[in-house]
């Protein structure tokens, strides 16, 4: 070969830039000098001289042909199919050319005799392209697996992007800014953080498709390509969780769980990956989504405050007037440039109307752009047969009013169509489901068009050609057809069909939409099997109006999705949901309505989930006070109510309150279902014996356990998630009571059934978990147990963030782990941690915020520092006792921490003191045998022994030890602990509610 016949110029379309990499990365191995053009004949005149500057390239020019080169046929591109037949005889043997459309190329680039690459196998797409090169090539050589670029044609293994737009048109500047900025941004940034890029702009300039081709033009360079429709942050939640799945992630059932598991998926890929954020406008909800890694994320929005969530931006322009021109002649290909200039200048390039306006002429043939235009300056609007709104532009309202006037006219029931849409969200307009249900929810002339496939999928279509919906086909149930699977409506166009709709015709439409969900509702929204469904039906519940609805059955429907928001983990949209349903339900049925008061039995649930206990409270109280005054009121009624007050009362310490409830509602529930041991009677029992735990009552609440286990196993069997909290529960108090070897052994078996039963990941089993690597901390194996409850509570911080209560609660035990295995610096920042989060949530005052202050003292203790640490435990003492009574469990571990503290400040006098009371008022509380009575002696006789009264130290040494080898064995960590003479202390664990 010459010095120039080695080399190649690879000329391409700025769409097909992933197959320009390609084919210069292939023959850059096969040993050619390459180079890469792109050619934008968009800003060019069809002259001569465009084609022949490039052929003035050293070497040989390869032309990859793709759509672009099939306007060929049409308007203002066929003067470049002529250049193409003048210009390419002369240069025949200098130009080669390649095919990577799918479809028939016009006649003018057939002439080039392109090779086809598209729709056929990487390695035979390799050696027609070295073939057409020249290269010899020898078919029998093994597969190359140095593949370099992914081939174009085969999608990124991990992607959910819907088709391309075939229609796309310009942009080439901005895609070309996005890809500059985000390759930037990895080259630069530390290892773990993403190159974040928000495109930003009104709406319907085109932000989402400038996202969609951008990732269609770039998925080469990608491992994983995932679209997040973030117009909600519960629809964002849902997608972006759905990545989980595709990356071989176990469901665990809570969102978060799957999110996290996500983001640390591709925080430790080495994969390419880019995730899209689209329309998310609200940055403090959707950035907690943002993973970390190497990759790329995208954002679509209005709002430039992306950019304090470290996101670069870039402003999405109107189409400029070539821009405008190009996409108008390639959407309606009769139109003349000039034509699309006066379309274009009519709506200010605003690309959304350049698309609805020449979708209209497209779908009229026969009427001449200028009378169209006519319609648009001079017509009035109410006499075009719609109210315009007033919160849209003039040229919106104009373009819009024409459409719907014209869908009207000629294709009624297509017009009822939309207007029904309408009252769906316009995301996710819910086609499958209209399609499944059932005749007598839908007005006649449309459950006659859902009927028939054919005129259904006509009546969409044309939906989507006169208004510019994004329509998607999937394969029919019976594979036999393809058939509308996905319809979209831009927001803007949504909100202008409602807002112009007579009152009349939006009720009608608002009932038809509820009746299509209700009957979509599995009713089953515990059943994981359903959770998809409800996902999907979430989305429509405002817009249908159900919110507002005084059916019961759009009621139901609207109670189930909320549960199966709690199922879920999504209690801020589970109370948003609750909230706006009540604000009409209870205007229009009054408070003591059945389905208002499960409502509100929600709304009150979702605030103690989100931690909003006074919130709850009130509510709580204001619902039972209200039954209780309603003669006709349902025992079931006041059962639910007097349940979610007592969890209320219990959060926030109001224990013996709790527990009178429980009592109370105990009782009324035998009395009214007859029997202590069916499932509803065996929840408030449950829930009594947690009360009575945290008023430290561990062997009275143990045996209640003991009965609710017994009973559940012969009712529900051992595997049913029921049962196995019971059996944790018994556990627990097992374990609390100091009878470490029996708690352990229950733990076990209960903790490896959580796992086969509700899932690894499930907060139950995690409880599971934590709760026996406490019992192994107590049986001396720390090494496990630190292991353990280290994971725990990595999961436990993934699934519910660092300050849900029951990530608290294992923080709290994690950071006296630590300090038993010596790491006192991580020890004290964790407890540290907890404590402030806890009197943040709570209150200073709160018994959780007094003992993890406590945990504090004890660490500082141990790290020498007296003075700090006697303060804090002598502040946490008088804090408990106020907040509960000095006679309380917690109180009197308090007590033995100051004890403690006092002696390590030197003053043992003073230790001995209260360490006296302390013990006179647990053995009076608990007797002499209870495991805090035996650590409050061992640690008085050391204190008694340090004053020189050696005769009383011993003898009260002696019988804790005596009582505590008898209860544990001679060789138990925690007795050769006290031989040894160290002095015992008592943790705080916070107990789960």
């Amino acid at each position: 070969m010459t010095e120039d016949s080695d080399h190649i110029t690879v000329v391409f379309a700025g769409q097909s830039e992933s197959w320009a990499r390609w084919v210069e990365g292939e023959l850059e191995t096969a040993g050619f000098r390459t180079g890469l053009v792109r050619w934008d004949p968009l800003r060019r005149p069809p002259e001569d001289s465009a084609l022949t500057d490039l052929l003035a390239a050293p070497g040989r020019v390869l032309l990859v042909l793709d759509d672009w080169y099939l306007r060929f046929d049409a308007g203002r591109y066929r003067a470049w199919a002529d250049v193409l037949r003048q210009v390419v005889p002369a240069h025949r043997a200098q130009i080669t050319a390649v095919s990577v459309t799918a479809h028939r190329l016009p006649e003018a680039a057939r002439e080039l005799n392109p090779v086809r690459l598209h729709g056929v196998g990487r390695e035979e797409a390799k050696q027609r392209l070295l073939a057409a090169c020249g290269v010899a090539v020898d078919r029998g050589e093994g597969v190359d697996l140095d593949r370099g670029l992914r081939f174009p044609d085969e999608p990124p293994p991990v992607s959910n992007l819907e088709r391309r737009n075939r229609r796309f048109t310009g942009r080439r500047q901005t895609l070309e800014q996005l890809q500059r900025m985000l390759a930037a941004q990895t080259a630069d940034a530390p290892a773990d953080a993403p190159a974040v890029v928000a495109l930003h702009g009104s709406g319907g300039i085109g932000k989402t498709e400038v996202a969609r081709e951008y990732a269609h033009r770039y998925a080469g360079e990608y491992d994983t390509v995932w679209w997040v429709r973030s117009h909600t942050p519960l629809l964002a939640r849902e997608d972006f969780a759905a990545l989980a799945a595709e990356l071989g992630i176990r469901d665990g059932g809570e969102l978060r769980g799957l999110i996290t598991a996500a983001q640390q998926a591709l925080a430790r890929s080495r994969r390419r990956w880019l995730i899209v954020y689209d329309g998310a406008e609200d940055p403090e909800s959707i950035a907690e989504l943002l993973p970390r890694g190497r990759g790329h994320v995208l954002i679509t929005t209005h709002s430039t405050s992306w950019s304090a969530h470290g996101a670069e931006l870039v402003a999405l322009p109107l189409f400029d007037r070539e821009e405008s021109v190009a996409f108008a002649c390639r959407r309606a290909p009769r139109i003349t440039e000039e034509e699309a200039d006066e379309l274009a200048d009519e709506v200010g390039d605003v690309p959304m109307l350049i698309d609805q306006m020449t979708a209209w002429l497209e779908m009229h043939p026969l009427i001449p752009v200028r009378q169209y235009l006519e319609i648009l300056r001079e017509g009035d609007l109410n006499v075009l047969g719609v109210v315009p709104s007033g919160d849209d532009p003039k040229p919106f309202q104009a373009v819009w009013s024409t459409t719907l006037n014209t869908l009207r006219e000629e294709a009624p029931h297509t017009h009822e169509l939309l207007k029904l849409l309408a009252h769906f969200s316009a995301d996710v307009v819910p086609v499958k489901l209209l399609q499944s249900a059932r005749s007598s929810d839908l007005p006649e002339h449309l459950a006659a068009l859902v009927a028939e496939p054919s005129n259904w999928n006509s009546a969409l279509r044309t939906l989507s050609e006169t208004t510019s919906m994004w329509l998607e086909y999937e394969t029919g149930p019976h594979d036999d057809i393809l058939t509308v699977g996905t319809l979209r409506m831009h927001r803007l166009f949504h909100r202008f069909v409602r807002d112009t709709l007579p009152a009349r015709d939006r009720r009608t439409a608002s009932a038809t939409a509820c009746r299509v969900l209700v009957a979509a509702d599995p009713r089953e929204p515990a059943a994981p099997r359903h959770w998809q469904r409800y996902a999907d039906l979430i989305p429509h519940l405002e817009s249908s109006g159900a919110l507002e609805s005084t059916d019961e059955d759009v009621r139901r429907l609207v109670l189930n999705c909320v549960e199966y928001l709690r199922m879920r983990g999504e209690y801020a949209v589970g109370w948003s949901i609750a909230h706006k349903a009540l604000e009409h339900w209870r205007s229009a049925s009054g408070p003591t309505d059945r389905t208002v008061l499960v409502a509100t039995h929600q709304y009150a649930n979702m605030l103690r989930r989100l931690g909003r206990y006074a919130e709850a409270e009130d509510v709580g109280r204001d619902i039972l006070a209200r039954l209780s005054d309603e003669p006709g009121a349902q025992g079931i009624e006041i059962l639910r109510a007097m349940n979610g007050l007592g969890g209320t009362l219990m959060a926030l310490a109001k224990y013996d309150e709790a527990r009178d409830l429980y009592e109370t509602a105990t009782a009324r529930a035998v009395e009214l279902l007859g029997d202590r041991n069916v499932p509803r009677t065996l929840a408030l029992r449950s829930n009594l014996a947690l009360a009575v735990a945290l008023q430290g009552h561990y062997k009275d609440s143990l045996a209640r356990h003991q009965e609710i286990l017994e009973a559940r196993v012969g009712l529900l069997g051992t595997r049913n998630a029921y049962t196995l909290l019971s059996a944790l529960h018994t556990a627990w108090m097992l374990r609390l009571l100091g009878r470490y070897r029996e708690a352990l052994v229950i733990q076990e078996r209960n903790t490896a059934l959580h796992s086969q039963v509700l899932d690894r990941e499930h907060s139950q089993t995690l409880l599971a978990q934590h709760n026996l690597a406490l019992c192994k901390r107590r049986d001396g194996n720390l090494p496990f147990a630190r292991s353990l409850m280290r994971k725990v509570r990595e999961r436990m911080t993934a699934r519910r963030g660092a300050a849900h209560p029951e990530t608290l609660l294992v923080s709290a035990d994690y950071a006296m782990l630590l300090r038993d295995a010596g790491e006192l610096d991580e020890a004290r920042r964790i407890a540290e941690s907890t404590a402030r989060l806890y009197a943040g949530q709570l209150g200073d005052a709160h018994p959780y915020a007094v003992g993890a202050r406590d945990n504090c003292g004890i660490i500082l203790r141990t790290m020498g520092d007296h003075r700090a640490a006697l303060a804090i435990a002598e502040e946490s003492m008088a804090a408990m006792e106020r907040a509960l009574s000095p006679d309380h469990l917690w109180s009197m571990g308090c007590a033995m921490n100051t004890a403690s503290a006092r002696a390590a400040a030197g003053d043992a006098d003073g230790a001995v003191e209260l360490g006296r009371d302390a013990v006179a008022r647990a053995v009076a509380r608990v007797g002499d045998d209870h495991v805090l009575t035996v650590n409050l002696k061992a640690g008085l006789a050391l204190d008694l022994r340090a004053t020189g009264r050696g005769g009383e130290a011993e003898e009260a040494g002696e019988q804790a030890l005596r009582v505590l080898a008898d209860a544990l064995g001679e060789n138990h960590p925690q007795v050769r602990y006290m031989r040894a003479g160290e002095r015992p202390f008592w943790d705080f664990e916070p107990q789960p509610i």
